[in-house]
């Protein structure tokens, strides 16, 4: 529309978002801002007691919200995250692939188990909610996929796994990307946060974080705040014209 500003492309006025891991750490903040956004969401966690607060942050931007235990290593429990918001909202628009784990075990000590862990939940736990999201999502439709700098990089840690799935999410991107956009409207991006605060940057060991400050030109951990106003332009009008991408927001720690 021509009467359309440039701030009005980043509203989700009417749409439908779902966020996975949305129990607290960056998944609570996604959900508060796509509310504020404009979007009623449907939050989704193994952990459904916690998604309590997040449930009265979406409400409390003026949204309406519901909470669904979902284990989205489980394909089962991401149709039914999907179902449950189709059977109350009418609509899925926005899918964020935000659920994951993490480990930091030497690889000649990581277990199968383990391994596989990481990956059922970052990478399979992706693929099963794009696949129940995919089959109802209407054109103008997008999915945002949380991946990671770890993704594209490494940071002194012995993270095989969540390396491994973080790249692969990359890849799931472009071709999710390659399948829907054209034939379906849906644009399928993902982000590539750096270090923000988050129950995984929590359990660091002391000192860490700040042992690689050095690489991030910023000088400073991410601000929550700043990967989710990167999140609305993917999810919204505003990136209408971006697909099969990932977007670093990572203070120029690719640089070094």
């Amino acid at each position: 529309m021509a009467d359309r500003t440039i701030l009005d492309m980043f509203s989700l006025d009417g749409r439908v978002a779902i966020v996975t891991g949305a129990s607290s750490g960056l998944g609570a903040v996604f959900a508060r801002t796509l509310a504020e956004a404009g979007a009623d969401v449907a939050l989704g966690a193994r952990r459904v007691d916690r998604l309590a607060d997040t449930r009265q942050a979406v409400e409390k931007a003026g949204r309406r919200a519901i909470a669904v235990r979902t284990d989205v290593a489980v394909p089962e429990d991401c149709q039914a995250l999907v179902d449950a918001t189709m059977a109350e909202f009418g609509r899925v628009d926005v899918l964020v692939n935000n659920a994951g784990i993490g480990t930091a075990v030497p690889a000649t000590r990581e277990t199968p188990e383990q391994f596989r862990s990481v990956i059922d939940v970052n990478l399979n736990g992706c693929y099963w909610m794009a696949q129940a999201c995919g089959r109802v999502m209407q054109p103008g439709s997008s999915i945002v996929n949380i991946s990671s700098i770890l993704g594209l990089t490494t940071a002194g840690l012995p993270q095989a796994a969540y390396a491994a799935s973080k790249a692969g999410l990359i890849g799931l991107t472009r071709d999710l990307a390659q399948q829907w956009t054209g034939r379906r409207g849906i644009r399928v991006n993902a982000l590539a946060p750096g270090f923000f605060t988050s129950e995984m940057t929590d359990a660091y060991a002391e000192g860490y974080l700040e042992s690689q400050m050095p690489r991030v030109l910023a000088g400073r951990k991410g601000d929550p705040e700043e990967l989710a106003a990167a999140l609305i332009f993917l999810a919204s009008d505003a990136g209408g014209y971006v697909t099969g991408v990932t977007l670093p927001v990572e203070g120029g720690m690719l640089t070094s």
